[in-house]
């Protein structure tokens, strides 16, 4: 179950950001690392002044933080009443965004082959990475304890992006790449209201192992493209729990 925190205690951690160049992307990324990692619960005001104040910055950058931030749909703005954190997705709204999802990562991955010799290099370094994460938080199953549960949870998914991000930096398409940056944050806040934990952290790798292979040319004449729709459809059955031979 999540656990929000008030309002107060949650923007008490922000703590003061010094003034510096691209002060707005700063103050961004610090709300931003705020709402994913959900323990404002949804609904919950967000002040600009209260917040402006716990960055110790004026209130500008953060209305500016505000309307990008919009546009990621974690947080909507309602007229007269300011911003608040958005509410959860609905399971239509769910499975639209795994479908936009689908189109993003088949498409980055056409895009970037054949892979380059730096592609296969950084993807098999992000995939070894998340084997590691991957063996803690089986770890944490095997032993039947809760303990390093979240912070290995968080681990995962922050190294499972991290695979995918490879792909999109070398897919030689800033619009395409942009565009999974807007999802992203919706697709990690979506997992901590879905999931508790990991419960499809050897399918994920398993899969992430198979694109690997069908970027290097290993995989028995599977195209990276296919690597990475089958990989995106078993997570979208697997999050919305779907049966694997039916719809």
């Amino acid at each position: 179950m999540t656990t929000y925190l008030p309002e107060t205690e949650a923007f008490a951690g922000l703590g003061p950001t010094a003034p510096r160049v691209g002060l707005r992307d700063h103050v961004y990324e610090r709300i931003l690392k705020l709402l994913l990692e959900g323990t404002v619960a949804p609904g919950t005001r967000l002040g600009i002044d209260t917040l402006a104040r716990q960055l110790g910055v004026s209130p500008t950058p953060v209305r500016e933080a505000f309307v990008e931030l919009e546009r990621t749909g974690l947080v909507t703005r309602e007229a007269l009443k300011g911003y608040r954190v958005a509410p959860p997705l609905s399971a239509k709204q769910y499975g639209e965004l795994l479908e936009a999802r689908t189109m993003l990562e088949t498409t980055a991955a056409r895009l970037a082959t054949p892979a380059t010799p730096r592609l296969i290099e950084r993807l098999r370094e992000a995939h070894e990475a998340h084997r590691v994460t991957v063996e803690r938080v089986l770890d944490h199953v095997d032993d039947g304890t809760n303990e390093g549960d979240v912070e290995a949870a968080s681990d995962f998914y922050a190294k499972d992006t991290a695979f995918h991000r490879v792909i999109f930096e070398h897919c030689g398409n800033r619009y395409v790449s942009s565009m999974s940056d807007s999802l992203g944050a919706q697709l990690h806040r979506m997992r901590q209201v879905v999931h508790s934990g990991v419960p499809d952290a050897g399918e994920a790798l398993a899969e992430h192992e198979l694109i690997l292979r069908a970027f290097e040319g290993t995989a028995d004449g599977v195209t990276p493209e296919e690597a990475m729709r089958h990989h995106v459809e078993q997570v979208r059955r697997r999050a919305l729990g779907l049966d694997p031979e039916g719809v």
